[in-house]
């Protein structure tokens, strides 16, 4: 029985749905009339959620999804261009983008194996907050981009890049990148942006099929397992270029703006 979630902090959630069934929890995305663009009300309701499952080992598996059309249509352009209206040097971006890293961070390290169900749009943010999680299962009809340099931005946001580059590889990157095209599920697949493509009908069933042999697993060995992939991962890395992320950020948005007071991020 999926009931509401009552042992995590008591937040009031406004852009997430929330629920849990034993050792599975859920967390949609629940702005749909703006294909659930991330906000910094969202990106609070996320790091809560996740702070929270620190202290709830029982939980084996956390589900991410969205609500309506689109999974994640990137970072939200009237939060974004309302920071830089009352900052326009980039403090309270960087604060925005600080927030990003430490969702993703807080993604990629929790001991629950994060799943990403993906349909519809998953643009710019919404591609970086996917592939922090563990899967990634996408509706074939799923569209991807990353369109950050026509925004006039750099491929900063929550420390994606190389994240990014470690489960696709350099030379595809530079062309997702610098083209900005976008790209189907099947081409993302092929580039291991996503584990599973399958009809849009399939997708829950796709992804209950992960979760079930997961409760099953003994934790500790889940937990280990998880902590192992991602020391090897990053065993490569000379240091955290994420750190420079959300300073990186500000800087190319506010520079934008003043060489162009008329432009601004866009979804």
């Amino acid at each position: 029985m999926t009931t509401d979630i009552t042992e995590f902090p008591q937040v009031p959630y406004k852009e997430l749905r929330v629920t849990r069934s034993g050792p599975v929890l859920r967390a949609e995305l629940n702005s749909p009339g703006t294909g659930n663009a991330l906000t910094g009300t969202t990106l609070d309701e996320l790091l809560a959620l996740l702070d929270g499952l620190r202290e709830s080992p029982e939980v084996r598996v956390l589900v991410l999804s969205g609500a309506g059309d689109d999974f994640c249509v990137g970072a939200d352009r009237v939060d974004l261009e309302s920071a830089l209206d009352t900052d326009p040097r980039g403090a309270q971006l960087r604060g925005l983008g600080e927030k990003a890293r430490r969702v993703c961070e807080a993604l990629e390290n929790t001991h629950a194996v994060t799943i990403a169900r993906l349909h519809g749009r998953v643009i710019g943010a919404g591609v970086g907050l996917a592939l922090f999680c563990d899967l990634r299962a996408a509706a074939d009809s799923s569209r991807f981009r990353l369109p950050e340099l026509a925004l006039g931005l750099p491929p900063a946001w929550g420390g994606m890049l190389p994240r990014l580059l470690a489960e696709v590889g350099a030379a595809r990157v530079r062309e997702l990148v610098i083209t900005g095209a976008t790209f189907d599920a099947s081409t993302a697949f092929t580039l291991s942006i996503v584990h599973r493509v399958v009809l849009a009908a399939e997708l829950d069933t796709t992804v209950e099929n992960w979760v079930k042999p997961l409760v099953r697993r003994p934790p500790e060995a889940l937990r280990l397992a998880k902590l192992m992939l991602n020391a090897y991962a990053k065993a490569g890395r000379f240091m955290d270029g994420t750190l420079l992320d959300s300073h990186l950020f500000a800087t190319a948005l506010a520079a934008h703006r003043r060489t162009d007071p008329e432009a601004g991020p866009h979804r």
